[in-house]
Formats: structure tokens, sequence, C-alpha cells
């Protein structure tokens, strides 16, 4: 178990972290966030961990840089989990006349990102790969997304950070045809898919549970 007794957790990303926070008492939303507060609540009672989700619905990297200090920084947390590039990808399909964030750009902004985190005493960062743009490996939403979840890989390494790797997950998922759906739309999680990345990132960072 990584975490000590009151350490800070702030999730950051898109939707898919954000999962109508706002509309939560506990500003948690409905998603992996929450699952991942109920479990470490309800298993290390004791720890007294503080969930803090800093998900904003349609969010690429140059928005969470926008919003960095406010929403990471000024928290002072411990732990940082990020999950973003699926918005990067996915404006280059339905807005491709908007400015996009191209590979190139978002490594820049991301290891921005991380480069403002080392300003904190004692925060580490937990990486969380892009997951999936429609539900079958070949996609072609899918297929843009690997090169972001290339440049993911590299910064965890780089940075010394945990790596959360959800794009296997699912891509490993779809690949058993269990003809269960992951999302609501191609994007969005379903309880399902909110499952999967939650255990992804417990079995990342914490070891548990393993799947044999």
């Amino acid at each position: 178990m990584p975490f000590k007794a009151k350490d800070k957790i702030v999730f950051i990303g898109d939707s898919i972290t954000d999962k109508g926070r706002k509309k939560d008492p506990l500003k948690l939303g409905s998603g992996y966030v929450r699952l991942l507060h109920d479990y470490l609540t309800a298993v290390y009672p004791k720890l007294s961990l503080k969930i803090i989700n800093e998900g904003v619905s349609g969010n690429r990297v140059i928005d969470l840089e926008k919003r960095w200090r406010i929403d990471v920084l000024d928290h002072q947390p411990q732990w940082v989990s990020i999950s973003i590039g699926i918005n990067d990808v996915w404006r280059q399909l339905d807005s491709p006349d908007a400015d996009q964030v191209y590979p190139d750009k978002f490594e820049a902004v991301y290891r921005s990102l991380l480069d403002q985190t080392k300003q904190l005493p004692n925060c580490r960062a937990i990486l969380m790969q892009p997951t999936v743009i429609k539900e079958y490996p070949d996609s072609t939403g899918t297929q843009l997304l690997k090169p972001y979840v290339d440049i993911v890989n590299r910064l965890t390494e780089e940075y010394g950070g945990i790596l959360v790797p959800t794009h296997e997950a699912f891509i490993d998922f779809l690949h058993c045809e269990t003809g269960q759906d992951l999302t609501t739309d191609g994007v969005h999680m379903n309880t399902l898919g909110d499952m999967l990345m939650a255990t992804t990132w417990l079995k990342a960072v914490t070891g548990t549970p393993n799947r044999n």
C-alpha cells in the first residue's frame, strides 16, 4: 500500500473522470473516481484518504494546463492521477477544422504539467493511458490514440510515475469478445467500463485486486 494516512489524491481529466461530479454532494461523480473512493475508504478506513475529483467534460491536455495551478497544485496533494487524451484525438474526428492537439503538442504540454508538479515537495504522478474510441481495436479513433498512449508510457518512465495501463486493459477486454459493452457511446463509460478503469488503477497503484 503506497498511501499514508491523510494522503490527498487529486484525479484530473475529462468527462470520463468528471462523470457528473458537480451534481454529486460529495463532488466525486458516479464513475471510476467514485468506485476508487469507496473501495479505498472501505478497505483502508484508518488512512482517511482525501479523494478530490477535478475532471471537466470536454477537456484536452491544453485545458488541463490552464487550470493546473488552481485544480492541482493549490490542493498540495501527495498524488495526482491524470487521465487525458481522448478529446485530443476526438476533436480531430468531429472538428477537423479546429485547432488540434497533435502528439508533439500533447507531449510538450503534458511534460510541462509534470514539470510543474515537481514543484510540490512530495507529490507523485499516476498516469492513466487514454482508453479507446469506439469498441473495436482497429477503429480509426483507437488507432489515432496509439501515439498518445506511447507518450503517456514514455513520460511515466521518464518522470518516475506510476503507469495505469487502461488502454491495454480495454483492448484486452475487447479481444475477449464477451459481447458486453464498456461504454455508452464508444467513449463514455458505462458501469462496467468504470469498473475496469478502477480495477486497473488499483492493480497498478496498490497491487490489488490481482487478476490471474
